[in-house]
């Protein structure tokens, strides 16, 4: 992987519109015009769920939907607000307020371009699965929980943002809940679950609300029923758009938001790539990574100037945009092009949606993302991966997602190197050594390794996890004391800072005994290392053999001259 290459960042729409045509476009706009209508509903919900009003969450699709489809490395993503943040936007607001979160998302941002313009777009794709799965079904069910106030009517005020306290005080008020409301909820999420068996292509939550609203509308009108709208709770909604504004930095600000900023910025990297890895597999596209990064980064350093809420791909709008026939970025412009104008012209009519019907929405949202089959797939895997999953999701939920990121994070690495040091192996010859070994070979050629030589072969990275494993088993392996140590590195793909530490002290030991080092088959990049720490300098060129033909023959010819030099001495 190249960290200092050129800059990878070549926009999907640029190369979409070369061969545009107009039959492209008209799938694009009905894809568009689709996505726009499904997305609606969610970004208000997201919007409010996450503790913003619904405007914002609108601002967020428009904008980061505009921006995600025009600098991404997706041909299909739709990008805007979910369900994912919901949990860490919550709790950065009701801690450091609105300015908060946009410095968070901000910075978030600028993590995600960096992530892009270091090449590791593909490095988040290596996150282990159960980690992903722990991470989303935790949110799934804190999602849940938010929702519940409102679906029952409960009509609190101040809820605990933590999940315990949370349910707490819904049992303890279980009394207060309002019926009518509750039946609102219930046939909303009847609608939201019927819609797709009549057809796929109909949007169930949209259809929800407009059924629900207008039944709503008419049930307030009757004396002693109140059920709670969009409305009540955040008067009349703005229509225009707002002016760009900025907010005061500090570097005690910066240091505070600084971890929830990485949760952010991790968070949306592993949810776009994960739709844009699905939205690849349906359409036989391929996704720039590098570049999806940096769009994603770039929206979400844009959107907090205009009060919007942290911006990701979203896997189930994508879903839609490609199932409509969606095929380049145009689909997602006209998608944020829908939202626009139902912004500037129907949002009066968004103040009559019940809470109660939003509610059913997020509630099929948390199911959906859930993944509770693939949850109970993954507990007839090893127990490791068992382990991974519940402790993600215990800490997302019981805690918060900073920390499980973190640990997720931590875990995911632990695992890696684990993995790798588990199939890094360390073989020691001596007497015979058969070259073709280990490969495919059918042809096989034997070598005489003379007495006082010995062969070790690492197949697999020489890292800091593997150095330790080499250094005792050097220890431990032979008994007598050779003359000539033959290392064999053909499978070694790169060694790192402590494995070159490691070899260095190996060879001064080494020489200090009397003991010549012998490297072969060193690949071109290991060499390049070697060469720059010295090592080279240290054996000698002579001794750096590009094929352990040439190696155990040189071993062989410097035993054989100490054996002559020690019968001389004697």
């Amino acid at each position: 992987m190249n960290f200092s290459g050129p800059v990878d960042f070549r926009p999907k729409l640029i190369s979409s519109l070369r061969d545009y045509s107009s039959k492209r476009f008209k799938a694009d706009l009905v894809a568009g015009i689709v996505t726009g209508i499904v997305a609606l509903p969610l970004a208000i919900a997201f919007g409010i769920a996450s503790g913003v009003s619904p405007t914002t969450g609108l601002i967020t699709a428009i904008i980061g939907g505009f921006l995600v489809s025009a600098l991404g490395g997706c041909t299909v993503q739709i990008g805007g607000p979910t369900g994912a943040f919901i949990v860490i936007v919550y709790g950065i607001i009701a801690e450091y307020g609105l300015e908060g979160l946009a410095i968070a998302t901000v910075m978030a941002g600028l993590i995600l371009v960096m992530l892009g313009l270091f090449h590791l777009g593909t490095v988040i794709k290596f996150i282990p699965y159960p980690i992903v799965v722990g991470f989303t079904a935790g949110i799934a069910l804190t999602i849940f929980s938010t929702q519940i106030n409102d679906f029952l009517g409960l009509g609190l005020r101040d809820v605990p943002s933590e999940f315990l306290p949370k349910w707490g005080v819904y049992l303890t008020h279980l009394q207060q809940t309002d019926w009518v409301t509750l039946g609102v909820g219930l046939v909303s999420l009847l609608i939201i679950i019927a819609t797709p068996r009549i057809s796929k292509k109909l949007p169930g939550a949209l259809i929800s609300i407009i059924l629900m609203t207008v039944a709503v509308y008419f049930l307030n009108r009757i004396d002693g029923i109140s059920i709670e709208t969009i409305g009540d709770r955040f008067g009349a909604l703005a229509t225009d758009i707002p002016q760009p504004h900025g907010f005061k930095l500090s570097m005690a600000t910066i240091n505070a938001l600084l971890p929830s900023a990485f949760t952010i910025a991790i968070l949306g990297a592993i949810e776009s790539l994960l739709s844009s890895t699905v939205a690849d597999g349906i359409t036989g596209s391929r996704t720039n990574s590098n570049t999806e990064l940096i769009g994603q980064g770039l929206a979400n350093i844009t959107v907090p100037f205009f009060g919007g809420i942290p911006v990701t791909g979203a896997i189930a709008r994508t879903m839609t945009n490609i199932t409509n026939g969606g095929r380049t970025p145009v689909a997602g412009i006209i998608h944020a092009a829908v939202l626009l104008l139902i912004f500037l012209f129907l949002m009066p009519m968004i103040n009559l949606v019940p809470m109660a019907c939003l509610a059913a929405v997020l509630i099929m949202v948390s199911y959906n993302m859930s993944g509770w089959r693939t949850v109970r797939s993954i507990f007839k895997n090893p127990k490791s991966d068992v382990t991974v999953l519940a402790v993600t999701f215990l800490l997302t939920v019981i805690f918060d997602l900073t920390i499980a990121i973190e640990i997720g994070l931590l875990l995911a690495i632990i695992l890696f190197l684990r993995r790798v040091m588990e199939n890094t192996q360390i073989r020691a010859y001596s007497g015979q050594l058969d070259v073709a070994e280990g490969t495919e070979a059918t042809t096989h050629e034997v070598l005489d390794v003379a007495k006082g030589v010995e062969v070790y072969e690492i197949d697999g990275p020489f890292f800091f996890g593997v150095a330790t494993k080499f250094d005792e088993m050097m220890r431990t392996s032979m008994a007598e004391k050779p003359l000539v140590r033959i290392i064999r590195m053909r499978k070694v793909p790169f060694i790192d800072a402590t494995g070159v530490h490691n070899l260095e002290t190996l060879i001064q030991s080494s020489q200090k005994e009397g003991i010549d080092v012998v490297l072969s088959g060193v690949n071109e990049n290991v060499h390049r290392v070697l060469e720059h720490a010295n090592v080279e300098r240290m054996i000698g060129q002579r001794n750096i053999c590009d094929h352990i033909t040439r190696a155990v023959a040189l071993a062989n010819s410097i035993a054989a001259e100490r054996r002559t030099e020690r019968q001389k001495a004697e």
